[in-house]
């Protein structure tokens, strides 16, 4: 039972999920570590006929270590960070691949979107700034997903600053 005071929950004007991008896929993975341990075994045996017998040991230990290398990118991909705006707050929520969790909340009064433009790689920075302090979003977006973010967010902004709407019903 809710007393008659609870306010709703707003409904969110902008609401996004950033997440690392991975390219290759887990079929596209097995497909790799096949491809690679056949290699590796291929070249194992012609070494080991040839009578070098270690040699056989270290390919399958390359083949271990590019193993250990994907899963520990596999592992940095669980990080995420959500972004949304309600007329009232903005709260950003930054999670580790470990778990660690940072979230800002931000008055949309307040609050301003500045890009700040990396010439060195084609890309560019956001920041929500607020009472001087910056705060760095949308750092796994490519540029160009990046600036249709920047535009999406800032519209949200701008609506979130104009208030609550009513709608007129008769």
């Amino acid at each position: 039972m809710t007393s008659g005071n609870d306010a709703a929950p707003e409904s969110p004007l902008f609401s996004a999920t950033i997440t690392p991008h991975r390219s290759l896929g887990r079929k596209g993975f097995i497909i790799v570590m096949c491809a690679l341990g056949g290699i590796s075994f291929i070249a194992g045996m012609i070494f080991l006929i040839a009578g070098a017998w270690p040699v056989m040991g270290f390919f399958g230990l390359d083949v271990l270590l590019v193993y250990w290398a994907f899963k520990a990118n596999y592992r940095s991909a669980r990080a995420y960070e959500t972004v949304t705006v309600t007329s009232s707050d903005i709260v950003v929520r930054q999670v580790s691949h470990r778990g660690a969790t940072t979230e800002m909340k931000f008055n949309p009064l307040w609050v301003t979107l500045e890009r700040e433009p990396d010439p060195e790689f084609n890309a560019g920075k956001l920041f929500l700034v607020s009472r001087g302090k910056k705060f760095a979003i949308a750092g796994y977006l490519s540029p160009k997903e990046k600036d249709a973010f920047a535009g999406a967010l800032q519209a949200a902004l701008h609506e979130a600053r104009r208030g609550p709407t009513r709608s007129a019903t008769a």
